[in-house]
């Protein structure tokens, strides 16, 4: 890996509006890409518990799906040569089909059978006509003309035949995608073993839930956030807790870390303060790939690796530690799983309110994605967008990302829109 060559501007900061030093947005997701390793091992586990996990081999179909020709709709099974071109068609029910109890006999032009969804259609049969396009009169019906051939009917493999590809390798498994496999009649599948993720917050002013707060201390929320956006992705936790803001507690955390986890993930001490060991302490024991990003928040963002296990330094403010963890964390866990979807899904929206913007970086301002009058979807932003302002995460359900180059943005305009719904 190339470190990112460090600025000789020693009043650089991280708030600086400009850096030409900095990764853009784009950059940085092509260069942790390139850096990941996805897990080559995977287990064995029992469907229900396959849920949200990501598929380390085909799933195959063991059987033809539909196995065999049947009802769509509850209706009547006929010939469709007997349906009458421009007049109206009378035939004569001789029996019935349910689901699982197949009728048994042959169907002869001008007749039918009563047939419901999901039953075996008879040899003869080629149509069924739903019920509510019937009129029926003891053991007749009236049927109109216009009725295509193989309606309401599903065929015999039509979804899928024996040895085709039921779902690929690489998809996050879905509830239905655990009905299809339960009906192939798979009772166990292979998955991405989960990812060992270790994190810990530094800061000698952060004190835990419970701890009494003394002059210029706080609690330290970042933690709690880090290992709920960690549960939510279905991970194997490692809390390390708070690590002081000393080189050799540091130095320690990342040596324990490495040895146990395949990502370490921490919040603060990756800026340009005395005090901020972390970025000194990932190059003593590792390497760098980069730190600073042309984007608002979270510009200081170290990510590098120790031997095996993959490091993302997160900005210490708790809004900037959430933006970096869903912008450039989550999908490099996503592709270390091996999952097919790796980029965070963007939409365009019409915004009705005016957003401050000064060009050179990425701004990911938090919004609310509501309906209008009319139904329509449009965006506006929550407000005060300091990265200090950890109630606006509450407040949003998406990114609006204004990019490197925009500046001001006039209500009315069109923006693009990360909704929080599938990204977090």
């Amino acid at each position: 890996m190339t470190e990112q060559t460090p600025s000789t501007n020693k009043t650089d900061s991280c708030e600086d509006e400009y850096d030409p030093n900095s990764l853009s947005v784009d950059q940085a997701l092509i260069r942790i890409k390139e850096q990941v390793i996805p897990l080559s091992s995977f287990e064995q586990v029992a469907i229900r518990d396959g849920l949200g996990r990501t598929l380390a081999k085909d799933v195959l179909s063991t059987i033809n799906v539909p196995a065999f020709t049947n009802s769509a709709m509850d209706g009547y099974a006929l010939q469709h040569k007997d349906i009458q071109s421009e007049n109206s068609t009378s035939l004569n029910v001789i029996g019935t089909a349910y689901a699982g109890k197949p009728y048994i006999g042959s169907i002869s032009s001008g007749q039918c059978i009563r047939i419901m969804t999901g039953a075996a259609m008879p040899d003869d049969a080629d149509t069924v006509v739903i019920q509510e396009h019937v009129t029926r009169e003891a053991d007749n019906i009236v049927l109109e003309a216009k009725h295509k051939k193989g309606q309401n009917i599903r065929l015999f493999g039509e979804d899928l035949k024996v040895g085709e590809v039921a779902l690929d390798k690489g998809e996050k498994l879905k509830a239905a995608d655990i009905g299809l496999i339960a009906s192939l009649g798979i009772a166990e599948i292979s998955v991405c073993r989960k990812i060992r993720v270790a994190f810990f917050s530094t800061g000698d002013e952060l004190r835990s839930i419970g701890e009494t707060l003394g002059e210029g201390q706080i609690y330290d929320s970042n933690r709690y956030t880090v290992f709920s956006m960690l549960k939510s992705f279905g991970v194997e936790i490692l809390d390390m807790g708070i690590v002081k803001d000393n080189p050799e507690s540091i130095r320690l955390a990342f040596k324990t870390a490495a040895n146990n986890a395949d990502v370490l993930i921490t919040t603060g001490g990756v800026s340009v303060g005395d005090a901020d060991y972390v970025k000194q302490t990932l190059e003593s024991l590792g390497e760098v790939n980069f730190w600073k990003i042309a984007m608002k928040p979270g510009r200081p963002l170290a990510v590098g690796s120790l031997g095996d296990c993959m490091f993302f330094g997160l900005p210490g403010n708790p809004v900037s530690a959430m933006v970096t963890f869903y912008q450039f964390v989550q999908p490099a866990l996503r592709q270390i799983q091996g999952q097919k979807q790796i980029n965070n899904t963007t939409i365009q929206l019409k915004c009705i309110s005016t957003l401050k913007k000064r060009p050179g970086r990425v701004d990911f301002q938090r919004g609310i994605i509501f309906t209008d009058e009319n139904g329509q979807y449009q965006v506006k932003t929550t407000g005060n967008q300091g990265s200090h302002v950890l109630s606006s995460m509450c407040q949003a359900n998406c990114f609006i990302v204004l990019s490197q180059d925009s500046g001001n943005i006039e209500a009315g305009s069109l923006v693009q829109v990360q909704p929080f719904e599938g990204l977090m």
